[in-house]
């Protein structure tokens, strides 16, 4: 019995002959923690409590003769078998669902989806991309878990997730979005008390308000201190709404992404565009969970908004350009 997670397939019968047949219930409980990685997560899912997830995963291993999850740094992760009884816990899914989905054909999307993202992402892009959908789906929900890191190796908990800079992920899959671009800029009154740099000599004089340098952990974004290592820190934050109004309140001058930049008339970009850096958002998405059609409509709406906002962008004088389907679009 291979109780390790899965690296290849197993073969045999997913449960031994003479043995009970596994409750359906049981079943969907183990899918919930699939999905979630613990029993914590999957009993508020379910409406249970964590005793009762426990005890259903040890009445449905039991059923099929072996374990069917393993313990990994991240939380709970299938063993072959678990994975066996997933697919097939799956059409149990689906077949419930078929029951309740409109009688004209179109899926009824519900639950929950849970993403990890930046905070610009989170804000201009997620939630518009989620609200739009929820108008169509009124039982779906999310929650949105706002980081910049790198991705995780053990995303358990996290259906999707959106990082700056390609992934090297496995056990799941990695699709570019787009890119948007980060620029120098400084609020009006800053530059009329303190003057416009137009060089990097000038630029030291300057207090830089980014994230804090000693906690990044995207390689990425480096990109200020490679291109002025001599320019002093003034405010720093992990988090890029502190950097736009800790920009607009004269506090130095922010390295800020455009797209969040330029909404505020009070901002000035202030050096060339060779003191600009591009960067790509990447979606990080498990198979197993791209399996459930919410997760999938909501990678989809947001693929679909990030195109939506390149094209808003574009339309309004930015140099986003158009969104060309061999190509990420541009949010700049």
């Amino acid at each position: 019995m291979n109780d390790a997670p899965r690296t290849g397939r197993q073969s045999g019968p997913l449960r031994p002959t003479g043995t009970p047949s596994p409750n359906p219930d049981d079943l969907l409980v183990l899918l919930a923690v699939s999905r979630s990685g613990r029993f914590t997560t999957a009993a508020e899912t379910l409406g249970l409590n964590h005793t009762t997830v426990s005890r259903r995963i040890a009445a449905l291993e039991a059923a099929l003769g072996g374990r069917l999850l393993a313990r990994s740094p991240g939380g709970w992760q299938l063993t072959d078998r678990g994975q066996d009884a997933v697919r097939a816990a799956e059409e149990v899914e689906n077949a419930v669902r078929a029951l309740s989905d409109d009688p004209s054909g179109s899926t009824r999307l519900s639950g929950v989806v849970r993403l990890s993202a930046t905070d610009g992402f989170s804000a201009y892009i997620a939630a518009p991309a989620i609200a739009a959908l929820q108008q169509r789906h009124p039982l779906l929900r999310a929650e949105i878990v706002t980081a910049t890191r790198r991705a995780l190796q053990h995303r358990s908990g996290l259906d999707i997730e959106i990082v700056v800079g390609e992934p090297q992920v496995h056990r799941a899959e990695a699709h570019l979005l787009g890119e948007y671009a980060l620029g120098m800029y400084a609020s009006h009154t800053y530059l009329v008390d303190h003057g416009t740099p137009a060089s990097t000599d000038e630029l030291v004089g300057h207090p830089l308000i980014y994230f804090i340098d000693s906690i990044l952990q995207v390689d990425d974004l480096d990109a200020p201190r490679r291109l002025v290592p001599s320019m002093h820190d003034g405010i720093s934050s992990t988090n890029v709404f502190v950097h736009v109004e800790a920009t607009r309140a004269g506090a130095g001058i922010g390295f800020l992404p455009c797209f969040m930049a330029d909404r505020h008339a009070d901002l000035v970009r202030v050096m060339p565009a060779d003191y600009d850096e591009h960067l790509p958002y990447w979606m990080v998405v498990r198979s197993e969970s791209l399996r459930q059609s919410a997760v999938a409509a909501v990678a989809d709406a947001l693929r679909e908004r990030t195109r939506a906002m390149a094209g808003e962008l574009a339309g309004h004088g930015g140099d986003a350009g158009a969104y060309r389907a061999d190509q990420p679009p541009s949010i700049v």
